[in-house]
Parts: C-alpha cells; structure tokens; sequence
C-alpha cells in the first residue's frame, strides 16, 4: 500500500525494520556505541559543571519522549496547555520549531494571535498556535533563551515545552513521557541502530508517564511494568486518540468524521509514525486506496503534489485525505482541481484527565512554594 520516498528517515526506518543488509546493520551500530558514548559525556559534563542547567521564575512543564517521533507528545502539549488555563495560569509553549527557516528565538504567536507563518514558525507551533487562540508560542534552539522571551515579553506564568525531554539547559519542575502504546520503544535499540534517543533508564526522570493510542487496556499494564523493572516510579497514564472533524479544503466548514465512512480516499502523510493515521481512516469506514509516504515535516513541492494527483487518477480515490500537521505544509501550495481532504484529531484522556490536572496543579503549587520560600 505505501510508496515510499527515498529519504534517510525512510531508509532508517527500514534498517530499523530489518530491511537492510548485515553490513549496513553492523555499521548502524557501530554509529549507536558512539552515540551512547557522546550521550554519557553530555550527562557527565552537566554533573561537573561544564555545561549547566538555569531556571526561570515560573513553573516549568516538559513533554517529550524517547524515541524518534511518533508517540504524539504535541497532542499531549495541548492538553497540558488546555488544562493549566482552565486552572487559571496564563501559560506559554516553547518549541524548537523543526524545520523553519529562521534561527534564534521567535514569536509565533502571543495574545493578539499569530504573528509568523508555518515557514518561519514550523509546522506544529503554527497547528498549535491555531488551535489555542491567546496562548504564546515561542520558538528557539535554546529552550532557556526562548522561555525567557515568552515570560518577559509575553508575559507567560507558566510554560510547557513541547519535544523537552533531552534538552537541558532549561529547569524543569515536571517531565511528562509520551510512549506510544503500539510501538513503545520501536526496535529497542539506541539511535541510529534503532529509534530509541536515550537507553530506556533515561525514563526514571519522567514525573509522569502517558502511554498514547494503546491498542489494549493490557498494553498500559506492560508498559507500566517495564518502566517499574527499569526504575521508573513516575505514574502511568493513557490517552486516545480521537477524530473530531473533517474539512474539505481551504476554508471548509466542519463536518463529522464519520463522513468518511464507504469514500475511496488516498492517504498523504509525512509523519514519523503513518500507521496511527491509517489505523484511524479505515476506523471511520474509509477505503484505504494507498498511502503515499513522506519524511516527517516534510515541504511539500508542486511535483509532490502532481505525483498525487498522478496517484488519486490511478486509484480513482473521489480525494487525498491527510492530516492537519500536514496540512500546515501543503494549504499555500497549488493544488490543481485534487480534493484535499483534512482530518482533525485530539488527544483524549478520558479518565487519565482528572490524573494529569491533579500532577500539574501539585507542579503549579510546588513552583509557587518555591518562590515564596526566602
């Protein structure tokens, strides 16, 4: 069904899967025992003192993960978002912002709303910043640097850090771990020899745990118990992903996803883990006609765009469907007289969500007690 692009995250992947020779495989983990090697002296250079870890006066929220995309901590940023404003905090998201074309430290959005276009910005800080009006969001290399702009400049209380679990030189008084509950720790090896960014003791640091999309109630439990024999104390949650909207096009309005349901669609997805989407499409009663492929955030071209419309005349799909995260990255290119089709999804937490409020309000009151301490 998929077609893939020749990209090194694709052919990645596929060593990752096995589908490379003994050569390429044995060089991969050559490359992973440096890897870890550089890891151990970054971790011992913060222990000594060499490089250093600085804080900001307000409370600082991390999520992040272990392995090399598609656990859905974004998803898992925005409810973090969503539930500190609604327990009255004026919170800011900072970001790396991958793949923009501009360096340094930039507002993408603050309370007057969007102030930088997906180029700029990236895909995910605009997809948010469209999704939570009056909420700051800041990008930066340096985490440090960026959460300073969004607490001085912006005003922020409180910030989350979307993709912070191995960035150190900011403080953080909470560090939340998305594990995907179909591939937790994909081959269970270290970059690039697999998908893992830390060995898998590296989790003992989360403060909590939120396994994503887990295919059973069993899963959790597993996970759970691992993360146990591995050290980990933190508690263990999970979320779901849920779809909420269809749109077809620029400007549509919002119908239910379950207009899907018997429509030949063509899949496009540049994502690091496509198979949740697909999943969630054949969920709603689509005819999956193919997947075409692409590197996670990836900019699409015209030529992309022609090789789809090549495909949906193949396929005699009625339109592409893809994702909103996608969408960020192909609503501003010509698209011909191709249907593009657009499906929303959130991340619901269920009864997992009175959990994480209870975790970040004890954050939100540790950080408090802390500044008031003389």
């Amino acid at each position: 069904m998929a077609e893939p692009v020749r990209a090194p995250e694709l052919w990645l992947q596929e060593a990752w899967h096995g589908r490379a020779s003994p050569l390429v495989r044995a060089g991969l983990s050559a490359a992973a025992v440096a890897y870890r090697a550089a890891l151990a002296a970054r971790s011992a250079s913060y222990r000594i003192g060499l490089l250093s870890t600085r804080g900001l006066p307000v409370p600082v929220v991390s999520v992040g993960n272990v392995t090399v995309g598609g656990s859905g901590k974004t998803p898992l940023a925005e409810v973090a978002l969503l539930a500190l404003t609604e327990m009255g905090a004026h919170p800011a998201l900072v970001s790396r912002g991958y793949g923009r074309r501009t360096r340094g430290v930039q507002i993408v959005a603050d309370a007057n709303g969007l102030r930088l276009g997906v180029r700029d910005a990236g895909d995910e800080p605009v997809l948010l910043a469209e999704h939570l009006p009056g909420v700051p969001i800041v990008v930066g290399e340096s985490r440090y640097e960026a959460g300073a702009v969004a607490v001085g400049t912006c005003l922020a209380n409180a910030l989350v850090l979307d993709d912070g679990f191995q960035h150190r030189t900011l403080h953080k008084d909470l560090e939340i771990v998305a594990v995907s509950g179909s591939s937790p720790w994909g081959n269970g090896r270290l970059f690039p020899r697999g998908s893992l960014r830390e060995p898998l003791s590296a989790v003992k640091r989360a403060g909590l745990v939120v396994v994503t999309n887990p295919p059973t109630v069993g899963a959790v439990s597993d996970i759970a118990h691992l993360l146990r024999r591995r050290g980990c104390t933190a508690a263990v949650l999970s979320g779901a992903y849920r779809p909420t909207a269809l749109r077809r096009g620029n400007h549509a309005r919002a119908e239910a996803p379950q207009g899907l349901a018997g429509r030949k669609v063509l899949l496009l997805a540049g994502l690091a883990a496509p198979s949740g989407f697909v999943a969630t499409a054949e969920s709603l009663g689509a005819e999956i006609a193919g997947l075409v492929e692409f590197p996670d955030h990836h900019w699409y071209t015209p030529g992309d765009i022609a090789r789809v419309a090549a495909r949906v005349r193949e396929t005699g799909a009625v339109a592409v469907l893809t994702t909103e995260k996608d969408w960020m990255r192909l609503r501003d290119i010509p698209r011909g007289d191709v249907p593009f089709w657009v499906l929303s999804i959130r991340l619901d937490m269920g009864a997992d969500s009175e959990a994480l409020a209870r975790a970040l309000g004890e954050t939100l009151r540790r950080a408090a007690a802390g500044r008031r301490m003389p």
